[in-house]
């Protein structure tokens, strides 16, 4: 099985689930609970926990959060390889769950937003596939970073998965830069709302036609929806139905999820059906629970 690199971020999440419709300027009844997070993260321990060889670069404060995500990635499975930074936190996400499942992130990087070239393990970068979080890219502290494992792993010969990761940081930072930092990618993974900030087309299919201009290969997730995957080589995209579920109760990490179910098949080269159906299993798997990681 292809070892696959993770570079990209590593967060505690504080996950906030309203009983009931938000009262706004006044007060909820919610269940508040501690989780690892980070969309890198995120994959990386899904990826573990389904079988896949898989290494993850990060970096984490100095800290009892910092301390306690490590040893969380480890007992997942994951070659964690995370810097400790002296002098800033491990990063922090404050996700708020609605009584229906939607979610809204209030993120504080912390030192993921430190990320530098020299944190990137040499040794991880002679074979087998890197996926880098889109957060790395779209943080200016973290971008240089992002470039320099996009430029390793081509240079080592991996193949390289992209996932854009937020539309709002996305849309601040721009598509313009966004897709001239990742050209030649092989795959990219984005949402309907990442995917309409890239290419300005509200429609899936429009929008994944669009972006093989840039990537041979496009995955966009769409939630009940399913997913799509569509080549450059293809007339038409290839659609997967969500897996059904009896109830949302965290949409927080499905994305990360889908990435990690959709990656192993379509490293070992089985058709785009099996690697979305794969993504959409993971995808319902995490939904189900509070936070976004696997539950062991």
């Amino acid at each position: 099985m292809t070892r696959v690199v993770v570079v990209g971020d590593l967060m505690t999440d504080a996950v906030a689930r309203a009983r009931y419709a938000l009262a706004r300027a006044s007060d909820t009844p919610a269940i508040v609970t501690m989780h690892g997070g980070g969309s890198g993260a995120n994959i990386a321990s899904w990826l573990a926990v389904e079988g896949a060889e898989v290494a993850f670069i990060g970096r984490r404060g100095a800290d009892i959060t910092g301390r306690n995500r490590d040893m969380e990635l480890m007992g997942y499975g994951v070659d964690a390889r995370l810097v400790m930074d002296p002098e800033r936190p491990t990063g922090t996400c404050v996700v708020l769950v609605t009584h229906k499942g939607e979610r809204t992130m209030l993120s504080d990087p912390g030192a993921n937003a430190a990320l530098s070239p020299e944190d990137l393990p040499r040794d991880l970068f002679g074979g087998g596939h890197l996926h880098l979080s889109g957060y790395t890219l779209i943080n200016e502290g973290s971008r240089d970073a992002g470039l320099a494992a996009l430029d390793m792993a081509r240079r080592s010969g991996m193949s390289i998965s992209v996932d854009c990761s937020s539309s709002a940081p996305l849309e601040r930072t721009g598509a313009e830069p966004f897709l001239e930092w990742t050209n030649g990618v092989k795959l990219l993974f984005a949402n309907v709302d990442q995917a309409k900030v890239l290419t300005g087309r509200d429609d899936p299919e429009a929008a994944a036609k669009v972006l093989t201009a840039w990537f041979p290969q496009v995955v966009i997730k769409m939630n009940v929806d399913g997913a799509l995957w569509f080549g450059n080589s293809r007339s038409e995209p290839i659609r997967v139905n969500a897996d059904p579920v009896e109830r949302i109760v965290d949409g927080t990490g499905a994305g990360d999820a889908f990435c990690a179910g959709f990656l192993p098949p379509w490293l070992e080269g089985k058709p785009p059906a099996e690697a979305l159906a794969d993504g959409c299993r993971l995808a319902a798997k995490a939904i189900v629970h509070l936070g976004a990681r696997p539950r062991l």
